[in-house]
């Protein structure tokens, strides 16, 4: 069977919440999101990563003690999974010109919610459907 991120085009489990995205789908998940395709799932983590860039939450440390928060999570070990598959230091400051990071930390964090590695196409096919966060 597939992974719940994976069946619900929602790779990043986002939460119900307030928010409409773009490709978002009436599922039958009473948690999370689902979305039409993968790529809409990965577009609304990079705009909820843009978001949480506008606010200050700019370092692996951050947006994952955010997304992950220790109440629900092991935090420390899924920011030290995402530090070690995306390359980036969990302490650099990330801007709205690190796309490229982004793209790789996204990857990461989907291959920690889903215990399989992510498809880097559909990641970067998400991510051209956004505009919070530019290619380098």
């Amino acid at each position: 069977m597939q992974p719940r991120g994976h069946r619900n085009n929602n790779p990043l489990n986002i939460r119900h919440n307030a928010d409409v995205f773009q490709g978002e789908t009436k599922g039958s998940d009473k948690s999370f999101k689902t979305f039409v395709t993968m790529p809409y799932g990965y577009r609304a983590a990079f705009v909820t990563l843009g978001t949480y860039l506008s606010r200050g939450w700019n370092t692996i440390e951050k947006i994952i003690a955010k997304w992950a928060p220790p109440i629900e999570n092991n935090t420390q070990a899924y920011i030290a999974s995402v530090e070690k598959w995306s390359g980036v230091p969990r302490n650099k400051v990330l801007t709205v010109a690190d796309g490229a990071d982004f793209i790789m930390i996204v990857a990461a964090m989907s291959f920690v919610e889903n215990g399989v590695n992510a498809d880097i196409n559909q990641v970067k096919a998400g991510f051209a459907l956004q505009t919070k966060i530019n290619a380098q």
